[in-house]
């Protein structure tokens, strides 16, 4: 029968997976033949086949090699996600293709156009066309007919079709970094509006996203075999790896590389000759490519063959764009992800450490450039001169800052890359390269959460409040907020947990590339221990920024078992993993639009908002009341305007601070000479700043400024001085105040709201500036009576 021919090599280019972009013409493809049989005698460097169904040909351009010698037929099986659709057997004789009949051994070029009749387009169903990343093979035993081998299986092969429709589309990468981008870019300048409080909610939900999104791209890079709508779906947030082709740029990184040593990669150079295996099954493929090999290796003495094994197969470990006795090449995990991308794979860590340093120069000169703007804009009265006025004061402060949260960002990124450039070593170069981006990054991140520790620790001690100097030093929360803002005040310490997850999913990526049993467990385990601390602790600001992070969790945490299944290590059969890697799609692909459109709608809200702080409730920790902006308070008192004065004229901005040495080392014992000085009080000792006290600030509460407290009436003159600035107004001086009235010293000055409050005073045991002293004999003020702040 003549149609038994090109009904398989219809269905060689036909029930597909999308790899290309949408065309007017539906086609089925297929770009690589796959050996699926342990010492299969029949393989291809070169494979393409295209079926245009509109012309209802099909296209043949092969270069195999075969070492099958006689009379075959063919027993093809047409299958999507696992399912057999097409099932027969097929003699090339019955065709008359020359070389098949009989087979021969040797390399065999062919390149034909065969006709398909309608009789087989109507066993391909149309969603075949359309249907995107269709998961669909056709696989092709070859059984001898005669000779010895009668009747045995001598070769299997397997081709994965593309019909061109995909879900890696550049749209999607586009509109979800310019969503994440505008996010934060709109917190960071309500943030210098002062609208603290809506700030960092913003900021917390567009960091959360961004989170998730290099975690769906991180499913990408493991060496799991990955279905193909899988692998599509986590291209498309690749991006937030710095994984992004720039032409210009491959030329440098290429050149770079041979000039320091190494030895580039060229697999897009060979694509015309040779085909590329993009691994989406078992990583049996490993042993399968090397079949061939061991029986050629098997020839020479055992003394030589030995010792060239094992180093075969060391160097296919090594790098997993692994070539085939047969000449093409196979590619999975990071290989995989930047073959897809159109990186070679020996550029792609110069890629991601290059995106990340321009997006740090970006950044910055963006900052500057926005700083030069405010002051001409002031200077030329275009803009209110307390506009931006804490940016305007401290922005190498909010620089630094900045530069800080972009080293969070890109950790994940670089710290994968890093660890896996080890186990490449492209050249000694970029080795150094890697030592160097993997230490400074992570000593960065540590050294500035241990900062947040140490003055989360003395608030603690002093106040009894670790939000107190978190928040109400403009220069540690714009320095050193990215690692605590997005947390309440006393899940201080929750960045180094979080710091330790990345960490883990980094290594566990980068070191088992091989084997991606071990990455799925890896996860699995991961992602559970996150799930259950994000859903015990809740660490985060309130209860709607909690459940927006715990969801992002659930979510991770079920991609992990997904991935579990993708190993195939359960024996399921190919129709569960063809419809789990769909619902992995759906499920994600909803679960981000959801995120997408919360973070627009709230960023659209608070935006347009008249008071944009009012949107959120005030967090339990108090921080609002902290973080008040200096520059919305006013300086119409005495006290006031000694307090700017001693501040040398600077509104709205600290200069300097004793726990925010940028001088010190991390090595240096300053910080515990600094504790000394200040004379921190031990555990045991009397001088207490954190007992109830009767002094009431607002109604119905028995806090003193924020922080219960028991004061000793012969200690106040040793009490550890705050490394906020006490001369700083962090409340409105035009609140209620008593008629004024002689002191017990004979003196007469305007009392503060704060009359009940203990007298703070300096080494001299006299009233400090800015001091609150018990009035006696006087008649209570309105804030003795119980009267709240507002």
């Amino acid at each position: 029968m003549r149609l038994s021919l090109t009904r398989p090599v219809a269905a060689f280019a036909s029930l597909a997976a999308l790899v290309a972009p949408a065309m007017a013409e539906p086609i089925l493809q297929s770009n690589s033949l796959n050996s699926c049989q342990e010492n299969s005698l029949f393989s291809a460097s070169l494979f393409k086949v295209v079926f245009t169904p509109n012309n209802k040909t099909a296209n043949v351009d092969i270069v195999a090699v075969s070492s099958v010698q006689g009379n075959v037929t063919f027993d093809v099986e047409v299958s999507a996600y696992g399912f057999p659709i097409i099932k027969q057997k097929v003699s090339p004789c019955d065709m008359g293709l020359a070389g098949l009949c009989p087979m021969t051994a040797g390399k065999i070029p062919l390149n034909f156009n065969l006709p398909v009749t309608g009789d087989a387009l109507e066993q391909v169903p149309g969603i075949a066309y359309n249907f995107p990343d269709l998961d669909a093979t056709v696989k092709v035993i070859f059984t001898m007919t005669d000779g010895p081998e009668a009747g045995n299986a001598v070769a299997c092969v397997e081709a994965d079709i593309s019909n061109g429709k995909t879900v890696d589309l550049l749209g999607v990468k586009w509109a979800t970094a310019i969503v994440a981008g505008l996010a934060l870019t709109s917190s960071a300048i309500m943030s210098g509006l002062g609208h603290y409080n809506a700030a960092s909610h913003v900021a917390a939900n567009a960091l959360s996203l961004f989170g998730y999104f290099q975690a769906q791209a991180m499913l990408g890079l493991t060496g799991v075999p990955l279905p193909p709508v899988v692998m599509s779906w986590t291209q498309d947030f690749q991006w937030s790896m710095g994984i992004i082709r720039l032409e210009f740029m491959q030329d440098i990184f290429t050149w770079y590389q041979r000039a320091t040593g190494g030895t580039p990669a060229t697999i897009f150079d060979s694509l015309t000759t040779v085909s590329v295996q993009v691994e989406k099954r078992s990583l049996d493929f490993i042993e399968a490519g090397m079949s061939l090999a061991k029986r050629s290796v098997a020839m020479m003495p055992r003394s030589i063959a030995e010792p060239l094994g094992q180093a075969m197969k060391r160097d296919l470990m090594r790098r997993a764009n692994i070539e085939t006795s047969s000449g093409s090449y196979i590619v999975y995990g990071i290989q995989r992800v930047a073959f897809r991308a159109g990186i070679e794979s020996t550029n792609v860590f110069m890629t991601c450490v290059a995106f990340f340093c321009l997006m740090v120069i970006f950044v910055s000169l963006a900052v500057a450039a926005f700083k030069g703007a405010c002051e001409m804009a002031v200077k030329n009265k275009m803009m209110d001169s307390d506009k931006f006025l804490d940016f305007r004061n401290g922005w190498l402060t909010v620089l630094k800052g900045i530069l800080f949260r972009l080293t969070l960002i890109g950790f994940p990124s670089m710290a994968i890359m890093c660890l896996w450039e080890f186990t490449q070593n492209d050249s000694a170069a970029l080795m150094v390269l890697a030592v160097f981006f993997l230490i400074g990054m992570t000593t960065t991140l540590c050294w500035a959460a241990f900062k947040v520790i140490m003055i989360a620790r003395r608030s603690i001690v002093m106040h009894n409040n670790p939000a107190y100097i978190l928040f109400s030093d403009p220069q540690a929360l714009n320095k050193w907020g990215f690692l605590y803002v997005q947390f309440r005040a006393s899940a201080y310490y929750f960045i180094l947990p979080y710091l330790g997850y990345l960490g883990l999913k980094a290594m566990f990526i980068a070191f088992a590339q091989h084997s991606g049993t071990v990455q799925a467990v890896g996860f699995l385990i991961i992602e559970a221990g996150a799930l259950i601390a994000a859903s015990v602790l809740r660490p985060w600001m309130d209860k709607s920024t909690n459940s927006f992070n715990i969801a992002i969790c659930a979510i991770n945490f079920v991609n992990s078992i997904f991935l579990m299944i993708f190993t195939e290590v359960f024996n399921q059969p190919r129709l569960v993993t063809g419809v789990v890697g769909v619902v992995l799609w759906i499920a994600n692909a909803s679960f981000a639009l959801v995120l997408l459109l919360m973070l627009i709608v709230t960023t659209v809200i608070v935006i347009f908002r008249d008071n944009p702080d009012g949107r959120y409730t005030y967090m339990a920790d108090d921080r609002t009341s902290f973080m008040k902006s200096q520059t919305h308070l006013t300086t119409t008192t005495e006290l006031d305007a000694l307090a700017a004065t001693a501040r040398g004229g600077k509104e709205g901005f600290n200069k300097g601070m004793d726990l925010d040495d940028d001088a010190e080392s991390i090595t240096s014992d300053s910080l515990r000479r600094q504790t000394e000085r200040l004379g921190v009080p031990s555990a045991h000792s009397n001088q207490s700043f954190g007992a109830h006290s009767n002094n009431s600030f607002g109604a119905h509460s028995n806090q003193s400024f924020g922080a219960q407290s028991n004061y000793n009436n012969q200690g106040y003159g040793n009490r550890p001085q705050s490394p906020a600035n006490p001369s700083m107004p962090f409340f409105p001086a035009d609140g209620p105040r008593s008629p004024p009235r002689y002191q017990d010293n004979g003196s007469m000055r305007a009392p503060s709201p704060f009359d009940g409050s203990p007298p703070y005073r300096n080494q001299n045991n006299s009233p400090g500036p800015g001091a609150f002293r018990q009035q006696n004999n006087a008649s209570p003020s309105p804030w003795q009576r119980g009267a709240g702040y507002d």
